[in-house]
């Protein structure tokens, strides 16, 4: 994004970057409070409810909420909403108000009781490419830490997420993981790395924030711990008695167990799960983790899903003449007319700042090799394609770049926007991708991407973006207006950078 020019009808506006290799485009929140995270969100009734309001700004604040629902109580110094959901399904229009001796702010948030959860994409973190088989209590407890210290969790991360090997390994010559996999009521049981599920999850809701696991529908996870084959619907109650809200789900060894090949194969475990899920007394968002096989994204939701992978893992694409993150942005990008409210495309977690080498899981994490300009494109992406923005780095290593990428409000306000709509594709080729997200005020986001090796000039007209008349532009990662334009606009975007802009 260095040297980046914006050209707007008749008149010229220059943007210019800060010095450095890394600049800071991100403008750092005020004192005073600002209320983000989405403006809806959606819950089962009768279910445990929990949910922490985002907000910046100086603490201490005071909370407090108009609307909300007699069964839901408000933490007001902490800004955390729990209680049960309304037994009656509905919308319930709320208002958010924070106030700090610098000043006030307020927030309409819709909470919709009904059978859709995941109205917006989730956000958080998972353990997988910084602790591989690393991962434990410790480690996970000081990952929520950081998430509410360093302020992620005031611009909506949420989940805070285990993936494979907290079970137990049946050939591991490690006695923490060479334990009984189950218990004399054949539920599973976890290593001695974590002594103490329902202590673990109580941690994080202490927070407001949520806890995800993981685990197959094979006998060995993709790591070869203990999976849940033939003990779905134990292991799931057991992560609803624990207190987890998310379940990833893997294939793996399922593919040597069964060998699914139509599409009634590749769905039937997942039904499975699926509808053991929707029959418990927790609302636990459901993520389908099969690589894209069978062209998953056509029936997922009809088993419940509430996202799904639609390729390979990120961390093992193989760099091209860009890097990998690229590719399966693209696979993931053509699959924009599947995803909507509850139901997500999600192509892989973000994987920047300091992160492990999935091909050698024990070398220790170092810093992404990604320049600053890929780093903005690989975010401005995700937000654009409404993918769940999972970061995957290492959590006590975050620095002020990292997080100026992960935590901009208005590049995560895309990706929430209500609306639900991924963008679509407008233009891709060699040199040029550009992808187009329509938003609930009638504005609309647009990415201009340079893939080239040079500096770029992109330009996108009206015409193939389906608009008329003349449109205030804004940048999105600097927050301000840059000018108006009318029958196109262009940018002159910096090697595999981005142009983000808001159109209204």
């Amino acid at each position: 994004m260095r040297n980046l020019a914006l050209l707007f009808g008749f008149a010229g506006v220059t943007l210019s970057l800060a010095a450095g290799e890394f600049p800071i485009l991100t403008p750092k929140p005020g004192p005073a409070p600002v209320i983000r995270g989405p403006q809806v969100y959606g819950a089962r009734p009768g279910r445990p409810f929990l949910y922490r309001i985002p907000t910046t700004g100086e603490r201490p604040i005071r909370f407090s909420a108009q609307g909300l629902p007699a069964s839901i109580r408000l933490d007001a110094e902490k800004g955390i909403l729990s209680g049960t959901a309304p037994s009656v399904m509905g919308e319930y229009p709320v208002t958010f108000r924070a106030e700090n001796r610098h000043g006030k702010a307020s927030r309409k948030f819709r909470l919709v009781v009904g059978e859709k959860l995941a109205l917006t994409p989730p956000m958080g973190w998972n353990h997988w490419y910084t602790h591989y088989q690393r991962i434990t209590d410790k480690l996970f407890r000081e990952a929520a830490d950081a998430m509410e210290s360093s302020g992620m969790a005031d611009f909506g991360y949420s989940y805070v997420s285990i993936d494979d090997c907290w079970m137990t390994r049946p050939d591991s010559p490690d006695p923490k993981l060479n334990l009984p996999p189950r218990d004399a009521n054949g539920a599973i049981r976890p290593n001695a790395n974590f002594p103490d599920m329902k202590a673990l999850t109580a941690y994080i809701h202490a927070k407001g924030l949520k806890a995800g696991i993981y685990t197959s529908p094979g006998p060995l996870t993709c790591a070869r711990y203990t999976g849940s084959y033939q003990h779905e619907e134990i292991d799931a109650k057991t992560f609803a008695d624990w207190g987890f809200d998310l379940l990833k789900y893997d294939l793996c060894s399922y593919r040597r167990i069964m060998n699914p090949k139509t599409v009634e194969e590749h769905k039937k475990p997942y039904e499975l799960m699926g509808a053991i899920l929707k029959s418990l007394n927790r609302d636990i968002q459901f993520n389908l983790c099969q690589y894209g096989l069978a062209e998953v994204w056509k029936w997922a939701p009809s088993v419940g899903g509430h996202s799904w992978r639609t390729t390979g893992d990120l961390g093992l694409e193989k760099d091209t003449r860009l890097p990998g993150f690229y590719s399966i942005g693209f696979k993931n990008a053509a699959l924009w007319e599947y995803a909507g409210p509850g139901q997500w495309n999600d192509p892989d977690y973000i994987l920047i700042g300091v992160i492990g080498n999935a091909r050698d899981q024990n070398a220790p994490p170092r810093r992404t090799t990604l320049t600053a300009d890929e780093q903005y494109s690989y975010m401005s992406m995700w937000s654009l394609m409404a993918a769940p923005l999972f970061y995957s780095g290492d959590m006590s290593r975050l620095d002020e770049f990292t997080l100026n990428v992960l935590c901009n409000g208005e590049v995560i306000d895309v990706n929430q926007d209500p609306l639900g709509k991924q963008a679509r594709i407008v233009r891709k080729n060699d040199d040029e991708f550009i992808l187009a997200k329509p938003l609930e005020d009638g504005s609309l986001a647009v990415g201009l991407f340079n893939l080239s090796e040079e500096p770029r000039k992109v330009t996108v007209s009206w015409r193939e973006l389906n608009l008329a008349g003349r449109k205030t532009v804004r940048d999105v990662w600097r927050q301000r207006d840059i000018g108006q334009a009318s029958g196109e606009v262009s940018a002159q975007v910096a090697r595999h950078g981005v142009a983000f802009l808001r159109l209204r």
